[in-house]
């Protein structure tokens, strides 16, 4: 990736509703530039989707937790399932250390979250869960420092 696929996705980010047109006029370069340099990025996965960001809170979850899981040995597939099942948990990462897994979830209140969690524990792959409610976003998702800076 070089200086010009980095300025492509910061402009990309902060004009997320802006055309080719637009956006070569913004970097400097040819419309046919901009759109070969999309196309690379996207087939390389650096662009993986062009949808809209929504929010959770907004769209009635407004807690957020991030549960660390316990798994039975040799039983990651069986529990990866289960979670997958729950349309509350937004993503899981497989860890290093005590954990097996963390999962980012939401909920509409903590009564809900209690009960999210229930439904994981019910799972004979998952023997133990760890809850952290996040009280604020101190820094979202973010991405453009480290396109500035490669």
């Amino acid at each position: 990736m070089d200086d010009l696929d980095a300025r492509l996705l910061v402009t990309m980010r902060a004009h997320p509703r802006v055309g080719l047109t637009e956006l070569a006029r913004l970097l400097g370069v040819a419309r046919g530039t901009v759109q070969a340099r999309v196309e690379k990025l996207t087939v390389r996965g650096v662009i993986q989707d062009f949808g809209p960001t929504v929010s959770p809170a907004a769209a009635g979850h407004p807690i957020l937790a991030f549960v660390w899981l316990q798994i039975a040995q040799g039983r990651l597939e069986e529990a990866v399932a289960a979670l997958a099942a729950v349309p509350q948990i937004l993503e899981v990462h497989g860890t290093s250390g005590q954990h097996d897994l963390l999962c980012r979830v939401v909920a509409r209140s903590t009564d809900h979250l209690q009960e999210i969690i229930a439904r994981v524990l019910a799972s004979p792959a998952v023997q133990r869960t760890d809850t952290t409610i996040a009280l604020s976003t101190q820094i979202p998702f973010r991405i453009e420092p480290l396109l500035q800076s490669s």
